[in-house]
């Protein structure tokens, strides 16, 4: 989408340089230009977020139920997970919430990318400094779409794997902190190998919350099965 929006708008913009910020068309020719890819894209973006969003799902839930279906193996037993109602739940609510945020990427870089535009214009930049300017956009949607997508696939996972557990009946997990990132949370580190209750989370910061529901949270939930983890 970028290298489109930067080829097309560059050709369009060097049309129209000598006239850029004297005359009115060549602002309305960018205006129709901007429109028109800004459609295209999104048009393709929603055509690509049903089927991207239920691939994330069933990625996720794949590593989820793996990495379960370990740590149970290393205790001894041998579960294989089926869709269950409560699990298809969690699936189709992931997939739909992945479908508005992929959209809702899309649409906000467009929206910026125009103002952008319309800016160098009514100002009479000249393409350099437009193109760096869409660049820098660039940069920070790929860096927010990066924190979305880590931050989805954390939460998909602590989600399906409280389902999960709670199918088998395993009724309480410990807390085991990441010990990664640059700013870890106090309150996190200090949860580090205590015990909850799956169903309803342990109490942090005066809310009842499990391992990587919070934003950029990274920590994970480690099922106590009774009478080999007391």
């Amino acid at each position: 989408m970028q290298r489109s929006v930067v080829y097309w708008l560059t050709a369009a913009y060097r049309r129209n340089v000598p006239e850029i910020a004297q005359d009115e068309s060549p602002a309305m020719a960018l205006t129709k230009m901007m429109r028109r890819l800004a459609k295209q894209w999104q048009r393709r973006f929603e055509e690509a977020a049903q089927p991207v969003a239920t691939e994330f799902a069933e990625t996720s839930m794949s590593a989820a139920d793996l990495s379960l279906r370990n740590a149970l193996r290393q205790k001894g037993f041998s579960v294989q997970f089926q869709m269950t109602r409560a699990a298809n739940d969690v699936f189709q609510a992931t997939v739909q919430e992945n479908v508005g945020l992929i959209k809702s990427i899309a649409d906000e870089h467009l929206q910026d990318v125009q103002g952008l535009v319309m800016r160098s214009v009514t100002q009479g930049r000249d393409l350099e400094g437009l193109v760096e300017d869409l660049q820098k956009r660039y940069g920070v949607t790929k860096r927010r779409a990066a924190f979305i997508a880590r931050d989805q696939n954390n939460k998909a996972t602590a989600t399906i794997t409280r389902v999960r557990q709670q199918g088998l009946g395993i009724k309480q997990a410990k807390w085991r902190h990441s010990r990664g990132g640059k700013h870890p949370r106090k309150s996190h580190q200090e949860a580090d190998g205590k015990a909850y209750d799956v169903d309803k989370g342990m109490l942090i910061d005066g809310e009842y919350i499990r391992p990587g529901e919070l934003p950029n949270c990274r920590c994970v939930a480690i099922s106590i099965i009774p009478g080999f983890d007391e």
